[in-house]
């Protein structure tokens, strides 16, 4: 495995340092299930003809089995042909990923399932610009729920994301302190959106792009 600059992903992982965190984006095609991303879990574990073994939390996150069990956090997401994936160290990371396209039903979800606030803000917007922010909003709180381990089971009324211009802002969080939480806008392209959450302080995020396998 490579990224598109030609470094080896391995020699990648031995960078990895405990205030960071890694964001691979990859080519993804959903019949390759979970072999990317432990692939490049086994790179980071130096263990590269070895692919280890994954097992579902309470909440269906996946971690890393024994022997391998809590030297890494990760966590993944995918959306068309695409596949972000997010590894630290002593932290929880949570990531989405969503493809932009026409969300006609936007406003009708975010009235339901979305705070006041959200549903306020997505209302002043006109239609076009609205989906795409309907859709930073909820790989915003996907994020978020997906660092808790809980998913979307939680309730993404319990979480509410405040869109400015130079970033996002967790508000408030039910049962929990939002002011400990950080968020960033992954830079992508202009067919994705995509969003980090962790909680703790802020970590210097690193950005890597695998290259297509051959």
């Amino acid at each position: 495995m490579r990224t598109t600059n030609g470094q080896l992903a391995s020699k990648v992982a031995e960078h990895l340092r405990d205030d960071e965190i890694h964001v691979w984006r990859l080519a993804y095609d959903h019949h390759q299930g979970r072999a990317p991303l432990r692939a490049l879990l086994a790179a980071y574990l130096q263990h590269a003809d070895e692919s280890p073994q994954l097992i579902e939390g309470e909440y269906g996150r996946p971690e890393l089995a024994a022997p391998h069990a809590g030297k890494l956090s990760f966590n993944w997401s995918h959306s068309g042909d695409q596949a972000l994936i997010a590894i630290a160290r002593g932290l929880t990371p949570g990531i989405d990923l969503e493809q932009l396209r026409d969300r006609p039903r936007a406003l009708e979800i975010a009235r339901r399932y979305f705070s006041p606030d959200e549903s306020a803000a997505l209302e002043a917007l006109d239609h076009a610009a609205r989906s795409a922010a309907f859709l930073e909003l909820w790989t915003a709180k996907e994020a978020v729920l997906k660092a808790l381990g809980r998913g979307l089971a939680f309730g993404l009324h319990r979480l509410n994301i405040q869109m400015q211009a130079d970033r996002l802002h967790l508000q408030w969080l039910d049962h929990d302190d939002a002011a400990q939480w950080q968020l960033q806008r992954l830079p992508l392209d202009a067919r994705h959106v995509g969003t980090l959450a962790w909680r703790g302080p802020p970590r210097r995020v690193q950005h890597w792009t695998l290259a297509a396998a051959d």
